[in-house]
């Protein structure tokens, strides 16, 4: 190997080294010890299986988990409430901040609407809760059935809103989705990076 060859590939070697240490290592090295926020406590196993529902149907690609602050955006007055924190996303992974906002941020949904009878309608049929609404109809869901069998919770549906005739029940993942929805409740005070830059 020429000497020339060999400075050009100990050169690329440092500049993908640098590289790999300012863009992967360093951000991890300083986010790894991030405590979580006050009030915030590890997922139930059905609010982590919620949450993989929520992550397998795309609600990422619609709604973001991110309320930023008020010096960035008006979220506050939205009321989605403060300002999130690193140490939020704490039991988060992977991370579902999202960057649009084709629906509401779901940051504190749980705090905004806590009741699940709400969230399996807004399920169902979106827009029998919110008529402008543009989100689809997860009416799959959901279970038509011509008798309740033990354990089945059944979901009141208007009728003129209800897809096919029966009983409506909310499946394991319908039930796991909503119980992952009401679990975002981040209203606990934290300092956020403006309060915590004001003397």
């Amino acid at each position: 190997m020429s000497t020339e060859a060999l400075a050009t590939a100990v050169g690329s070697a440092a500049i993908v080294l640098f590289a790999g240490g300012a863009l992967v290592l360093a951000p991890y090295l300083q986010l790894e010890h991030i405590e979580p926020s006050p009030g915030l406590r590890p997922y139930t196993p059905e609010e982590a299986m919620g949450r993989g529902v929520y992550v397998s149907e795309g609600c990422v690609y619609c709604h973001s988990q991110q309320p930023r602050d008020p010096a960035q955006a008006p979220d506050d007055q939205r009321g989605w409430g403060r300002p999130s924190v690193p140490g939020d996303y704490a039991y988060d992974y992977p991370h579902q901040l999202g960057t649009m906002r084709t629906g509401p941020d779901l940051f504190n949904v749980g705090a905004r609407l806590p009741s699940a009878d709400w969230h399996y309608l807004h399920l169902y049929q979106p827009r029998a809760v919110s008529p402008v609404s543009v989100m689809p109809s997860y009416a799959y869901l959901f279970d038509h059935v011509d008798t309740v069998r033990p354990g089945d919770l059944v979901v009141k549906i208007p009728p003129e809103v209800q897809r096919e005739p029966g009983i409506v029940v909310a499946t394991p993942e319908a039930q796991a989705l909503v119980r992952y929805l009401l679990r975002l409740d981040h209203t606990a005070p934290v300092l956020t990076a403006s309060q915590e830059e004001q003397p």
